[in-house]
């Protein structure tokens, strides 16, 4: 990829931090951003804190969806970053008010020493905290500084007093008629109006603060006159008055981070957090809902809950706080121990308050609901919605022949753009559901996952027309399905002939397996069994698939029996 000139002359100047001091003043502001990226890109962290403590906009945008062979910034530089925005609140030559840092997470260790979602909530709520700490401080040392010059002027006007006064008094205001009244009175009048200013200023500190304190007072003033309606989000304005800058970003909040989540998100100045997506793990259902407590309202898009013990009647308790955030659009939980199949006093009681907590979420358009063990309830779980679904992921549930019967008729088939029913046994009887679901949703789906479904040569084959007729599909997962080099030559034919399949995740043939694997093994079976050590086996079934793909001149679909390096997120970016 060619860089443009403005990116190579960039490198070069933050490459040599030495002449910052010359290059610092003089920049112009539409620079700072190609600078800036720049110091991320080359991993210089110092050029990153002075770009950004000076930073001339509004606005600074750091994360997002990267491009292609983009590498995440390094974690130093996102040290630096955050360093920079404490040290920007008292720079009057930083203008910045939203810091956004949504989606600059990544997996530990990742190439590049890139900051973890865990890491980076850490060093966020740090961050908040301690210019908390900070702004307190320097609002104690400017009391005491106050407090210190009131005094003094106290002092003087004793010694004037002293001076002007005692046995010479009358003579004084003889001589000097009125001019020693002038004298002392003007010194009352100083003192009265610094009394006035240290009240009136008390919480006011620098000069971005009074600035921004300007701006909402003027603001409101508009729109008392204009008779305009204080909005929800107004009715806080007395207790943000002192916020300098808006953070948002994604957290990851686990038993080991949940108390500095916790003091951060009850912080409101200089720094004020805000949460787009939430990720939970390990927490108990009191602790949960204490944090959705916390977390601002009309901000909130996504809450992702994992490895908690919820249980279908905690779940039931969570969901009214849920339907409280408005923008809330995504709702994911991973092994949180909703398991109903065995028989206990008051589960479907419970089952009814779940279904009615989720119908509450009306923006709701993604739900997840890995390894929950609900059979036979799906249709009371997705009745409920007055809005149908765009991604439904249901890996792991058990899902039952009912099941797949109602989701193939339901509301959502229709509207559907990801699904994902990996590791739910499909069979001959489930076929004909599985079937009028992919005719449903053949005009939207662009994803699609039957990975570990138990997909054999004749269900696959059964099967296919139906997959052809998906227009829009972009990504498929099959993965750890039993089937023969020869279905797995069919997959691939029908493949290329899907012009919007960018994506195809396939199994490893039966034939490349070790032998001894039974003869409908299950997809743990083949996840644990080894592949045959023989390279020219692996080498012989690529060099298969690459001559169907390569006979019908597709240059733009990738195949891949990689699990575990699998993104099917890469069609969209």
């Amino acid at each position: 990829m060619v860089l443009p000139l403005v990116n190579l002359c960039a490198k070069e100047v933050v490459s040599d931090h030495s002449s910052s001091p010359g290059w610092l003043g003089c920049v112009p502001r539409e620079l700072y951003r190609p600078l800036l990226e720049a110091a991320f890109t080359n991993c210089r962290p110092l050029a990153v804190g002075e770009l950004v403590q000076r930073w001339p906009e509004r606005t600074l945008r750091v994360g997002g969806r990267k491009r292609q062979g983009q590498s995440p910034p390094n974690r130093l530089c996102v040290q630096a970053l955050l360093l920079a925005v404490v040290r920007g609140l008292s720079d009057k030559r930083c203008a910045l008010q939203v810091l956004d840092l949504c989606g600059l997470q990544c997996e530990e260790g990742g190439v590049g020493d890139p900051m973890g979602g865990w890491s980076l909530t850490v060093a966020l709520c740090t961050m908040v905290v301690q210019a908390r700490a900070g702004a307190q401080r320097a609002l104690r040392r400017e009391g005491e500084r106050e407090r210190k010059r009131v005094l003094a002027m106290e002092r003087e006007r004793d010694v004037v007093k002293r001076e002007r006064g005692g046995g010479e008094k009358r003579g004084f205001e003889e001589e000097e008629g009125e001019g020693g009244g002038l004298l002392v009175e003007s010194v009352r009048r100083e003192k009265k109006e610094t009394l006035g200013c240290l009240r009136e200023d008390k919480q006011v500190k620098g000069v971005r603060r009074r600035m921004e304190m300007e701006r909402r007072k003027a603001s409101a003033a508009v729109a008392g006159l204009a008779g305009g309606k204080v909005g929800e989000g107004e009715a806080d304005s007395e207790a943000d008055s002192e916020v300098v800058v808006c953070v948002r970003a994604d957290l990851f909040v686990n038993a080991r981070s949940w108390e500095r989540v916790r003091a951060a998100l009850g912080t409101a100045d200089p720094l004020k957090l805000l949460c787009r997506y939430v990720r939970v793990e390990e927490l108990s259902v009191s602790s949960i809902g204490s944090l959705l407590d916390l977390l601002p309202r009309h901000v909130l898009l996504g809450v992702d809950i994992r490895y908690s013990c919820l249980g279908v009647a905690g779940l039931a308790l969570l969901l009214p706080q849920l339907s409280m955030f408005p923008m809330l659009s995504s709702l994911r939980l991973h092994y949180c121990n909703l398991d109903i199949r065995r028989d206990m006093a008051g589960q479907e009681g419970a089952m009814k308050d779940l279904s009615q907590g989720l119908g509450k979420l009306s923006q709701l358009r993604r739900l997840s609901l890995t390894a929950l063990r609900l059979p036979g309830h799906l249709c009371m779980l997705l009745s409920s919605f007055s809005q149908p679904l765009e991604v439904l992921e249901l890996p792991y549930l058990s899902l039952t022949h009912a099941d797949l019967s109602y989701l193939s008729c339901s509301p959502h088939a229709s509207s559907l753009q990801q699904l994902d029913l990996s590791e739910n046994r499909l069979d001959e009887s489930a076929l004909p559901s599985v079937r009028r679901l992919l005719s449903q949703a053949s005009s939207c789906l662009m994803q699609l996952s039957l990975s570990g479904c138990g997909l054999t040569d004749s269900l696959l084959a059964a099967m296919l027309p139906s997959l052809s007729c998906c227009r829009g599909l972009k990504s498929l997962g099959l993965a750890l399905n039993p089937l023969s080099l020869a279905g797995l030559l069919d997959l691939v034919r029908t493949a290329v002939r899907m012009p919007s399949l960018r994506q195809l995740l396939y199994p490893n043939p039966l034939e490349d397996y070790q032998p001894g694997l039974p003869p409908m093994p299950s997809s743990a079976q083949l996840l644990d069994w080894p592949l045959d050590e023989l390279v020219e086996v692996h080498e012989a079934t690529s060099l298969q698939l690459d001559r169907v793909v390569m006979e019908s001149g597709r240059s733009d679909l990738f195949l891949t029996c990689d699990l575990l390096n699998y993104n099917k997120d890469l069609v969209e970016q």
